[in-house]
């Protein structure tokens, strides 16, 4: 399967220091008229769903991913970001970099490799628990990799994508506090490999939206 993948990086004066949900946030109230930027609907609510636009800081840098119908609009609104007010800080958008592609994205024979640009977020209330109770560093890591391979498939499930056939990860993971919504969690950062074409800049799960889960290939 190929994607339609739009990387729109937005070049600022200065280094944004500021987390990606802020850039989500003003992008997302200034283009209110998309709801693919905020994936709220009004009659709906929100909507939990891969979203098609992601936003990203990688090394100070906002970096906007759109996938598909994310990608077009993405071209559409990209002229008209001329500076980015993120909390109390404001940039100028000096210039903007658009890179788009058909990117591969399903399994493949070989193992590919993957390192996280940005923390994932890999546990929600539930598995957070079974994480904690296990004790061995070995199952702890498989229980990781099993979740992996669930955010590869729910991932997939919302690109309209089945996929034919079981995916293997092997993961050197390290474990450390980050925020998210305010709130210190457990993050994972490392290097993944797996039978699987996942396109750079994508984020695997929680906090997609909001820069968390970004892989790149090695």
């Amino acid at each position: 399967m190929n994607l339609k993948i739009l990387v729109l990086v937005l070049n600022t004066g200065k280094v944004v220091e500021e987390e990606a949900t802020k850039l989500r946030g003003y992008i997302a109230s200034k283009f209110k008229e998309y709801p693919i930027l905020h994936h709220h609907i009004e009659e709906a609510g929100y909507l939990y769903t891969y979203p098609k636009v992601q936003y990203k800081i990688l090394g100070g840098t906002p970096v906007i991913l759109g996938i598909e119908a994310g990608a077009e609009v993405l071209k559409d609104i990209s002229g008209d970001i001329t500076e980015l007010k993120l909390g109390k800080s404001s940039y100028k958008v000096e210039s903007t970099q658009m890179t788009q592609m058909n990117a591969e994205f399903g399994p493949c024979r070989e193992n590919r490799h993957y390192k996280f640009l940005t923390h994932w977020l890999a546990l929600n209330p539930a598995n957070y628990e079974k994480y904690k109770a296990i004790n061995e560093w070995k199952e702890k890591k498989e229980f990781l990799n099993g979740i992996l391979v669930g955010n590869i498939l729910s991932m997939c499930k919302s690109l309209d994508y089945a996929v034919p056939s079981k995916l293997y990860v092997h993961s050197r993971l390290d474990d450390e506090q980050v925020p998210y919504k305010g709130v210190p969690v457990i993050g994972f950062s490392g290097e993944f490999k797996v039978n699987f074409r996942i396109p750079d800049f994508f984020g695997l799960g929680k906090g997609v939206s909001q820069g968390f889960g970004v892989v790149k290939t090695i």
